[in-house]
């Protein structure tokens, strides 16, 4: 069955390995997060995390991420020595067996939530993604020139309605949610205690000046075929982190976000070792996504999966559910990649904070006990999945 791995952020995570050994954990999905972006990874620094993960009776099974940066996404001037650079820690990864890396393709920012917090009913929380505060972030705190075309007038007109209401606590928040804490801790543009992060965004964002999403393919497919003949050499499989959420935001181009892109990145350059990470959340984000058609599709050239699921709300809205409902349909997701592509390392994403889990310090996102919970409710379709294959029965 699907080895059952858990993102970790190093030595310095509260969430410690023997505590993942207790709970089931068999791999670990991780990077070397103290290294610069940009930067090469070296054999020596790689194998040290490597001995420490096996000396807790655990392997590295996922790099995530081995960052890919902005100058490669727009095709700066330091783009060459830049993938010079991340062939080379390709190359020592693969030499330590460290062989799926998890990357994205996504200009400036990673996953938008716009409250890290979102209350349910029985006192857990989890993230939620707010579209008229993200609007409301956008037009008035941001305030992109041409921002407003992005939104309808009910919008617009609900943006101007929660200006007249909000506090500059409130404005704050919403600056710290959007680019600093879901941002900061995953080798992002934007650390916490940066001074005026508002400023810094908009200077990261007009590095995208007149780069359209034919030209973000573009650097995409050069990118992926540089690094390809590394990857076959040292058989480490790439797969690409779909945009979260899948749609277009901020004026930037996101080319991950449906059937048609998965299908444009995996044929522009078609060698097996250019795959997918299937995130369920991500992808069920999106209305316009069955993640069921979408593993059926693509569960050959998925090197790596994310169970995790969404709940799309009106207006554009969503939360991320419970691991047991919401768009993902995670077990229908385990049916598939089991009889497509059986034994895929995956992880379950974005627990709920409960139990405490608040007051501890965890990334947005990582909290122990909801993934806990997540990780246990998953391994019982894991169980389910396997009872049925063994007996013979087929569910599609």
């Amino acid at each position: 069955m699907m080895e059952k791995t858990w993102r970790w952020f190093g030595k310095k995570d509260p969430i410690t390995l023997s505590m993942l050994r207790q709970i089931g954990v068999e791999g670990i999905v991780t990077a070397l997060h103290d290294v610069p972006n940009g930067e090469v990874w070296t054999e020596e620094a790689i194998r040290d995390l490597q001995s420490y993960i096996e000396a807790h009776g655990l392997r590295w099974s996922v790099v995530e991420s081995l960052p890919v940066c902005e100058a490669i996404k727009y095709a700066g001037p330091e783009r060459e020595q830049l993938i010079e650079n991340y062939k080379v820690s390709l190359a020592n990864l693969g030499r330590c067996g460290v062989k799926t890396v998890c990357y994205n393709f996504m200009p400036v920012i990673d996953w938008v939530r716009t409250d890290l917090q979102h209350p349910w009913p029985d006192g857990t929380s989890s993230l939620y993604y707010d579209r008229i505060r993200f609007a409301y972030f956008d037009t008035k705190i941001l305030a992109r020139p041409g921002a407003e075309a992005d939104y309808t007038e009910e919008e617009l007109r609900r943006v101007a309605e929660l200006d007249r209401t909000i506090t500059e606590a409130e404005k704050d928040e919403l600056v710290d949610t959007i680019i600093v804490k879901t941002q900061g801790f995953v080798n992002g543009n934007i650390r916490e205690g940066d001074k005026n992060p508002v400023a810094i965004f908009r200077r990261l964002l007009a590095q995208y000046e007149g780069i359209d999403r034919a030209a973000l393919r573009e650097n995409m497919r050069y990118f992926l075929a540089a690094i390809m003949p590394v990857c076959e050499e040292y058989g480490v499989n790439m797969c690409v982190h779909p945009d979260d959420p899948p749609f277009q935001i901020l004026g930037l181009p996101r080319i991950v976000t449906n059937e048609e892109d998965i299908r444009w990145f995996l044929e522009a350059v078609d060698n097996p070792h250019n795959g997918l990470t299937f995130c369920a959340g991500s992808l069920s984000a999106g209305t316009h996504n069955d993640t069921r058609e979408l593993a059926r599709q693509f569960a050959r050239r998925t090197h790596f999966v994310h169970l995790r699921s969404t709940e799309a709300m009106p207006g554009g809205n969503f939360i991320e559910s419970t691991h047991l409902s919401g768009r993902g349909h995670l077990i229908d997701l385990i049916r598939i990649f089991e009889r497509e592509n059986p034994g895929l390392p995956m992880r379950v994403d974005h627990g709920r904070m409960m139990l405490g889990d608040e007051d501890k310090g965890y990334n947005a996102g990582y909290s122990f006990h909801g993934r806990m919970l997540a990780l246990a409710q998953v391994e019982g379709m894991m169980a389910v999945v396997a009872d049925e294959m063994a007996r013979g029965i087929r569910v599609d």
